[in-house]
């Protein structure tokens, strides 16, 4: 239903090239969140299912798996690719039928989590695997999955700016394409610091901005290297916000330490606009899509990296 940029069509001819030569694709697709990564990488597995191949693309986290799923698998559908999830939820018997699937060939693509190149997965003609947020992968976990087919063709996205000497350093060995426009209609994004004693002026922001219906993010640090005094800071926080500064809005939080299906549960009403305020911890980080929410707070910036900032 939309118009491709010209840095896509781009990279889908680059990526097309590198997967028909003899050559074993590296590639790195590097762009910022929401300037299309996936739509490329759905092109480059319809190339792979075209010619008689499987893809696998391969997420950080069960939440951002089962987003990329609920994005790609309509448009897979309707072009006559079957698309599969497998993730460490997928159990007994809805799992089999994934596995049956994938090791005779019914099944074109598969998206998910690290258990995708488990011993237990076999392919029957695996060409492409994807790797999404290639920075939260080592590179034997890189090599694992493309391993689970004859020399595949590995390409690999990334929203996190990466530095050109960087580039050279860690990805020697990749050539880079990068998405550089973005979708029309998209605003430019405003970024401001401010010392803790202008707390209020926060709030007041926040506060104006969900009682516009608009959603915000509210992101807590790591405080140590514990997850309990992590949890406890979100939790607290939580808490303080609830009842003493938006007690007219439904809060959510999210941590660690919850069950993968009370995340999704908690992401997903979030993203259906049943949340005003979501307060979580790092475990947000990646990817996640909620084109409501405008507003983000990240308090202790400075204990984050680049990455997990951006």
């Amino acid at each position: 239903p939309f118009q491709l940029t010209t840095s896509q069509e781009t990279a889908i001819a680059e990526i097309s090239g590198d997967m028909a030569s003899p050559e074993k694709m590296i590639r790195l697709l590097q762009g910022d969140v929401g300037s299309g990564k996936t739509v490329v990488a759905l092109m480059a597995m319809a190339q792979a299912a075209e010619n008689g191949f499987q893809s696998a693309l391969m997420a950080p986290t069960e939440v951002l798996a089962r987003q990329h799923f609920a994005a790609l698998e309509p448009v897979a559908r309707t072009a006559g690719m079957r698309l599969a999830i497998l993730t460490g939820r997928e159990k007994g018997k809805e799992r089999q039928p994934i596995l049956d699937g994938l090791a005779n060939g019914s099944i074109h693509a598969v998206v998910g989590t690290h258990a995708l190149f488990q011993e237990a997965v076999a392919y029957h003609r695996l060409g492409l695997a994807v790797v999404d947020e290639q920075h939260r992968f080592g590179v034997h976990q890189r090599l694992a999955l493309s391993s689970k087919g004859e020399a595949a063709d590995l390409l690999v996205m990334t929203a996190t700016p990466i530095p050109r000497t960087l580039v050279l350093t860690a990805f020697g060995d990749m050539d880079v394409s990068k998405l550089t426009g973005k979708p029309a209609g998209r605003q430019p994004i405003k970024t401001v610091s401010l010392p803790f004693e202008r707390m209020e002026e926060v709030i007041e922001r926040i506060g104006a901005a969900l009682i516009d219906g608009k959603k915000a993010y509210w992101i807590c640090p790591l405080v140590e290297e514990s997850e309990k005094v992590d949890l406890k800071a979100a939790t607290e926080m939580a808490d303080t916000l609830q009842q003493e500064v938006f007690p007219e809005f439904k809060l959510g939080l999210l941590h660690g330490k919850l069950k993968g299906d009370a995340k999704d549960r908690v992401m997903k009403a979030f993203a259906a606009g049943e949340l005003d305020l979501l307060v979580s911890t790092t475990v947000v980080e990646v990817g996640i899509d909620v084109p409501n929410a405008t507003v983000m707070v990240v308090e202790h910036a400075e204990r984050f990296g680049l990455s997990q900032l951006h």
